[in-house]
This record gives C-alpha cells, sequence and structure tokens, in this order.
C-alpha cells in the first residue's frame, strides 16, 4: 500500500474516541510526533489493546490519511511494565512522556530525544539509581538537546572555566566566585554538582545512568533544575502536580 508506512515509537498518551477507538500521540523517530487513530482498540478481544496504551514502545505500521494516520499492526518491543508497579515511577514516567510531547513536533528528526526517553523509562526499573536522579538527568538531557539549557561550563562574566561558584538562574549561566557578587539571585553549588551536571551535557545517552551522587549534589540539582524549569518552561505538567500532592518531590 502506497501510503503504508513502519515507524519506530513509543505511546505518548491515549484518548478513547467513540466507543471502541482510541486516539494515540506517539513520538517517533524518523517523523516526530504523530497522531495514529486505533479502530476497536478498546475491546478486550482486540489485538491492539495492550499496545496502545502510554509507555508502549516498538514498531507501529500505520496507513498515512490526510490529517492523521490509522494503525495498521504493531509490534511491541517493550511495555515497561514494571513502572507500572511503583506508583513512584509510574508518575515519573508520566512526566518524562509530558515533557517529551512538549518538545516534539511533527516531521522533525526525534531519534536522539526517543532514545533519551527510552533509556529514561530504563533506568526508572533500576533501583539502584534514586528516581529523582533519572529524572534531573532526563529533564537537563532533554533540555540540552533542544537547545536551550542551564550553562554550567564557564563563568557568565569573565569566563573562567576553573573555579565556578554558583548559578544564576536569570542568566541561565554558571559564575566564578569573584562574579558572584553582581549577581543576588546566584545558587551557590558544590564543585560536585558543576561536574554532574557537565557529565549529563556532554555524555552519549547510552552512558547517562551509569553513576549516582551523594544527597548534597541531588539537592542541589533539584535546585537548579526546578528554578530552571519554572523560569523557562511556559508549561505546568500534570504528572509533577501528582507528585507534589503526594508528597513525593517538590516542584
Amino acid at each position: 500500500m502506497v501510503n503504508q508506512v513502519k515507524l519506530t515509537g513509543i505511546v505518548l498518551s491515549a484518548t478513547p474516541v467513540g466507543e471502541y477507538d482510541k486516539r494515540l500521540v506517539i513520538l517517533t523517530g524518523q517523523r516526530g510526533k504523530i497522531t495514529a487513530f486505533v479502530k476497536g482498540a478498546r475491546r478486550p478481544s482486540s489485538r491492539f489493546a495492550a499496545g496502545s496504551r502510554p509507555f508502549s514502545f516498538g514498531e507501529f505500521t500505520l496507513y498515512q490519511g490526510r490529517e492523521a494516520y490509522n494503525l495498521v499492526d504493531i509490534e511491541i518491543k517493550n511495555y515497561f511494565d514494571e513502572i507500572a508497579t511503583d506508583v513512584n515511577a509510574l508518575y515519573y514516567g508520566f512526566y518524562f512522556l509530558e515533557l517529551a510531547d512538549y518538545y516534539s513536533y511533527e516531521n522533525v528528526n526525534s531519534k536522539e530525544m526517543i532514545n533519551l526517553l527510552y533509556q529514561s523509562l530504563k533506568a526508572l526499573s533500576n533501583k539502584n539509581i534514586p528516581d529523582k536522579l533519572v529524572r534531573y538527568i532526563y529533564e537537563l538531557k532533554m533540555f540540552y538537546i533542544n537547545g536551550e539549557y542551564p550553562d554550567v561550563f564557564s563563568c557568565v562574566e569573565c569566563g573562567n572555566r576553573e573555579e565556578l561558584y554558583g548559578f544564576v538562574v536569570e542568566k541561565s549561566k554558571a559564575v566564578c566566585k569573584e562574579c558572584a557578587h553582581l549577581y543576588k539571585d546566584t545558587l551557590e553549588l558544590n564543585t560536585s554538582t558543576f561536574y554532574t551536571m557537565q557529565y549529563i551535557i556532554s555524555a552519549s545517552i547510552e552512558k547517562l545512568y551509569s553513576f549516582t551522587v551523594s544527597d548534597v549534589v541531588l539537592n542541589e540539582l533539584a535546585m537548579v533544575m526546578n528554578r530552571w524549569r519554572t523560569k523557562y518552561i511556559d508549561k505546568e505538567f500534570k504528572s509533577l502536580e501528582f507528585l507534589a500532592f503526594e508528597g513525593v518531590l517538590k516542584v
């Protein structure tokens, strides 16, 4: 069939349509974010029932219409079922999907973004890495991929790269100790926090979840990322609101 395509993707959201159908938003590596309709997906006997839910990752065969796609076949490689058994990990995962949805567009190559999302969801199932650390790694790398992120490599004033002291949210840049007095809202950071952020920005996605940090560094990452997100991201995320309500994290 001429208009049939096979795309690697992950389901970001699923919405009921009519009595038995679903509308999926899928992040694909080849064509970015797409909308796909799945007929009969809500019927218990549907072969698409399990694969037409958030977190489902695999190969989607679709018929391309004028304004949306229709699902023809699906081969799911990972449902991330282990996330569903942990309510905290589940809502962190939903936040990851929301953030990916915020940054993704149709007909934009999103292979790097989908790789980050996939590796980050896998990391949520690794109990040796705190969910909060996975979150801050995911956020910072996602911001970096999309071209607007905290610059933590040199002082905003003098360019010093060796004696960084704090982070200035207003400038989205680091500042050294000699220049820190020029800014009232400087967030003082541990040297290890700067190293951690620099590594996250510079490392390949496959190597992101290969370390842990001290509580001090984790708390400072939280401080920077929460302040940065609040200032530069013009969206409220429902999953973060839920986690805050449950007392899991501070937003």
